[in-house]
């Protein structure tokens, strides 16, 4: 099992919080492949913490549905279902439309002005081809919105079903299309506007669409 040694390891952070979220990058980036079996002593190792934190975090993952864990039998990590994008993204459209609504009320100029500086960043990441960018810049657009809400239950359901869209999205190789930018200045058009129906009844398409891509 391969791990990186040179990867980033950020401070200010419990050693749990540490490993889970290194595992999962390495899982939706494929760094650990599908089926792979995983040695808690190696990514102890690796990750230089002890196994407790390894073990809670290949827990948590297995109850996000990253790996599988055997009593007494090896901890692998999931296959990549291709079909299970019909069963992230409607949960995850209407997440982010509701995170869209209740946004309205928190959002002022200077969030807007935010968002319309990361669509451009999405563009021209689209324009240029960099699809890895664009993808991550399109997530720290909804994660605005997202955030705007103030609702730790959505923010922490949305996390989980966006995590398994990219790790699909870098399996599929699926490429945005760039009528997400024209979407993108809609949803910040409404969201100026204030217009809560119209603002959900769009955020949802700008996901749902996606499944047409699969």
């Amino acid at each position: 099992m391969p791990i990186p040694v040179n990867h980033a390891k950020p401070v200010r952070t419990t050693a749990k919080i540490h490993a889970f979220n290194q595992l999962q990058q390495w899982i939706i980036d494929g760094t650990l492949q599908p089926l792979e079996k995983l040695n808690d002593i190696e990514l102890a190792k690796a990750l230089g913490v002890s196994r407790t934190p390894i073990r809670e975090s290949l827990q948590l993952l297995e109850s996000q549905g990253f790996v599988s864990m055997q009593p007494g039998r090896a901890t692998q990590v999931t296959a990549v279902e291709t079909e299970d994008i019909n069963n992230l993204l409607p949960p995850l459209a209407v997440l982010q439309a509701l995170a869209a609504e209740l946004a309205i009320s928190n959002i002022d100029e200077d969030t807007l002005q935010l968002l319309e500086e990361k669509n451009k960043q999405f563009a021209e990441a689209l324009h240029t081809k960099e699809f890895t960018t664009a993808l991550k810049v399109d997530e720290e657009f909804h994660k605005i919105i997202v955030d705007s809400a103030n609702n730790p239950y959505i923010l922490s359901m949305v996390e989980m079903l966006q995590a398994h869209v990219r790790r699909l999205f870098y399996y599929e190789k699926i490429i945005l299309r760039e009528y997400s930018i024209e979407q993108h200045e809609e949803i910040i058009k409404l969201l100026r506007e204030k217009d809560a129906t119209k603002l959900a009844e769009t955020m949802r398409s700008n996901w749902i669409y996606t499944i047409e891509e699969f």
